[in-house]
């Protein structure tokens, strides 16, 4: 059990201690998609769906889950968030690709922040259209990008050569 990070030597859960790691300059950039009717997209696009704007309570859902995460996330650090912005693309007629990106100063990482922020601003998109297409997928949530700490700049997700 001691290799295991968050077990101390019993086995019992604990927090991982980061005050002996430098505060650095962090960075962490996830994504995710939703896969929808097309109609659905249309209707996302021209903000005709009945609760509104999806897009824009989809980005403030998630900037406010990034916000929260060592609140949902039982083992992470609350961390003082500098930045986080999230980017929506629409790369064909059923698929709303979702991108954050985090940057904190502090010892640890903001990784969960970043794949958090994602998740939640998909469900958001979920729950704001799911009255007109229940056939919604939620997927490819993955952590793209990190930097700072110990690692150093690490590329993941599709632009790490993995199949993903």
């Amino acid at each position: 059990m001691n290799d295991l990070s968050h077990f101390d030597a019993s086995g019992a859960s604990r927090m991982v201690d980061v005050g002996d790691k430098a505060v650095t300059d962090r960075r962490a950039m996830a994504s995710g998609r939703v896969t929808m009717l097309p109609e659905t997209l249309r209707r996302v696009l021209d903000r005709t769906l009945t609760k509104g704007d999806v897009i824009e309570v989809a980005r403030l859902a998630g900037i406010l889950a990034a916000k929260r995460t060592d609140e949902l996330i039982p083992l992470c650090h609350p961390l003082p968030l500098d930045a986080v912005s999230l980017r929506f693309d629409f790369p064909d007629a059923r698929t709303i690709s979702i991108e954050a990106e985090v940057r904190v100063t502090a010892r640890t990482g903001a990784e969960m922040e970043a794949l958090v922020a994602v998740s939640v601003a998909a469900l958001t998109i979920y729950d704001m259209c799911k009255s007109a297409d229940r056939t919604m997928i939620l997927g490819e949530i993955r952590l793209e990008e990190k930097s700072g700490g110990r690692s150093g700049h690490v590329l993941t997700g599709h632009d790490s050569g993995r199949d993903a």
